[in-house]
């Protein structure tokens, strides 16, 4: 699988979403990022292990403890994916929005 891929299939959890979303606000501790969830040590462990294998996570150890910060270049990567294709998507619209207007023109044109 391919880098972007790797990040997708690494944020489709609905878990490590809301983990990256907690270290966007700052670098946590392991336990930190147990706290919110009803999940065990060992299943919270994996996801932060997904999150380090698709290099959107950096763990560091601290003395006893590990602490896991954000890594931002990762998360950029897809929004520019995305940002690509909301232009493409964006563009889109506009064109069916002025055939649209088009034909609502044509057909007020016929009837009066």
């Amino acid at each position: 699988m391919d880098r972007l891929g790797t990040t997708f299939a690494a944020l489709s959890d609905p878990t490590r979403r809301a983990m990256v979303d907690r270290l966007s606000r700052g670098p946590a501790t392991v336990h930190g990022l147990t706290e919110p969830f009803a999940l065990s040590q060992q299943m919270i462990s994996k996801h932060i292990a997904y999150l380090v294998r698709a290099r959107i996570v950096v763990k560091t150890k601290r003395g006893r403890e590990s602490v896991c910060t954000l890594r931002p270049e990762a998360i950029r990567k897809v929004s520019d994916w995305a940002f690509r294709y909301r232009q493409f998507w964006e563009e889109s619209f506009d064109k069916l929005d002025a055939v649209v207007k088009e034909m609502k023109r044509e057909n007020e044109g016929g009837q009066g």
